[in-house]
């Protein structure tokens, strides 16, 4: 056998190592690039946490029941809660809210509580934008936890300067041309001593009830079958969530449960609304804020 040229071996050595380098910097082209593309998704996630609090949506539901009276069929009732108004949910929001809340022309209004964030200065201010809202049967609300903190009794003398009647374990009738319907709410779950016995007194087994509360835990364990509807707020659908189908941190004592969305309970529903404000951080995650607005179905007997 021959000797190989030790020039021809050199050059079959050089062409080898040429061979590889392309494929070398292929691989890590590669790799910058996948670096490249995680960044900016993140980046891109990043930014719009803070701007899908901006993008409110109006949620619609239809309530059909045999025991809404005849002259109710089609009654439109407008549910906000957790609105926060504060450092991260200026007068002007507040403005634009009330403004698209009176387009939708409801017929009954009901708040769920935590008006404010961070500082009882912004409870006057707060009412005296939302004494600007319009409804046929009025405009009624409960408090949440966040007002008890602030200042219970100045939200509740804002409320009624503004024209909104305060329901903190209370019930009254809605009455139409003879007929009537139940609205009654329930003092806060956490910082209240929460009674349902008031919206109940006086009910028959045929009268509808509406019932309005701040904390959705409340219903647990309820064994009433006088409701037949109810709203709630608080958990603000998660707020940050892994794609709307679960979230980390839920204030509630039985997780993802009373996270959001309308939950059958015996004969009744509850509403659990993603709320319209935020609290710190202002983010939200596949959790836009919400305006529920649940029309009422008579169903002929």
């Amino acid at each position: 056998m021959r000797p190989q040229n030790p020039n021809q071996e050199k050059n079959v050595r050089s062409k080898m190592q040429s061979a590889a380098i392309p494929v070398f910097r292929s691989k890590r082209t590669i790799v910058k690039r996948g670096f490249l593309y995680l960044a900016m998704l993140l980046a891109f996630t990043f930014i719009y946490t803070f701007l899908e609090p901006f993008w409110l949506e109006t949620k619609t539901i239809r309530i059909a029941d045999n025991d809404i009276p005849a002259v109710f069929d089609q009654v439109r009732i407008v549910f906000l809660t957790d609105i926060h108004h504060g450092p991260f949910f200026s007068k002007s929001r507040l403005r634009r809210l009330v403004q698209t809340v009176n387009r939708l022309r409801p017929d009954l209004i009901l708040l769920g509580g935590d008006y404010v964030h961070r500082s009882p200065e912004y409870i006057e201010p707060c009412f005296q934008e939302l004494s600007l809202l319009q409804a046929t049967y009025g405009i009624y609300g409960v408090l949440g936890n966040h007002d008890h903190w602030e200042d219970p009794i100045l939200t509740r003398e804002s409320m009624q300067k503004a024209g909104i009647q305060n329901l903190d374990n209370k019930g009254i009738w809605i009455e139409k041309n003879g007929q009537r319907i139940r609205l009654g709410g329930v003092g806060d779950f956490l910082y209240d001593t929460p009674d349902i016995r008031p919206a109940l007194s006086g009910l028959q087994s045929d009268d509808f009830l509406i019932l309005v509360t701040h904390n959705p835990d409340f219903f647990e364990g309820q064994k009433t079958d006088m409701m037949d509807l109810a709203f709630a707020g608080h958990t603000h659908g998660g707020q940050v969530t892994f794609f709307g189908l679960w979230a980390p941190l839920i204030p509630s004592q039985f997780g993802q449960k009373y996270r959001s969305g309308v939950i059958q309970m015996g004969n009744a529903k509850l509403i659990i609304s993603h709320g319209i404000g935020t609290i710190t951080p202002p983010v939200r995650f596949f959790a836009r804020p919400q305006i529920i607005v649940a029309t009422l179905q008579a169903i002929d007997n």
